[in-house]
């Protein structure tokens, strides 16, 4: 099985981007099976939603969203603010972030139903925080926050996993 997601298929070499995708899928897909994801963290009682710092242990990381079906429209509402935000962001770190962030999507469902959203975070900016709320936090009004993060929060069927890679092989080189 491995085999068939590093060598050719149609006659074109895969990007490294796909089979770590093709790899993700599969970790997400038992994964789901295994143990539950763990919930974002939950909003307090204040204005600002606070979080734990969401720092990368390693120089590659995949963040797998398992979103509510119904609520897709709202997950990729909060990513598109999200981008806002890195985009209007005076933080050079946060310049930095953006540039190695991707969000995709899985075609096919994850397990329970599930829309499986990655983000790809290649290169991980060292020692930076990646939690979402704290973003938006530096960008948006605690009002615009507050909506913003209930949005999000409430999009999740099962939560996030935080997954540090660490390269094994590069079979391009």
């Amino acid at each position: 099985m491995f085999r068939s997601m590093v060598l050719r298929t149609n006659g074109t070499r895969r990007r490294p981007c796909a089979r770590l995708l093709c790899g993700c899928l599969m970790t997400a897909s038992l994964a789901a099976r295994q143990a539950p994801a763990q919930p974002p963290a939950q909003p307090p009682a204040q204005a600002t939603p606070a979080s734990a710092p969401r720092v990368f242990g390693s120089s590659t990381g995949v963040v797998l969203n398992f979103v509510k079906p119904d609520k897709t429209a709202d997950f990729e509402a909060v990513v598109a603010k999200l981008k806002e935000a890195l985009e209007k962001s005076s933080n050079p770190q946060r310049k930095e972030q953006a540039a190695g962030w991707k969000v995709y999507k899985a075609t096919e469902p994850a397990a329970g139903g599930a829309a499986l959203y990655f983000y790809v975070v290649d290169p991980v900016v060292k020692g930076a925080d990646y939690s979402v709320s704290a973003i938006l936090g530096e960008a948006f009004p605690p009002e615009q926050l507050t909506a913003l993060y209930k949005q999000y929060s409430e999009s999740y069927m099962s939560g996030q996993n935080f997954v540090n890679l660490t390269l094994i092989a590069d079979l391009a080189k």
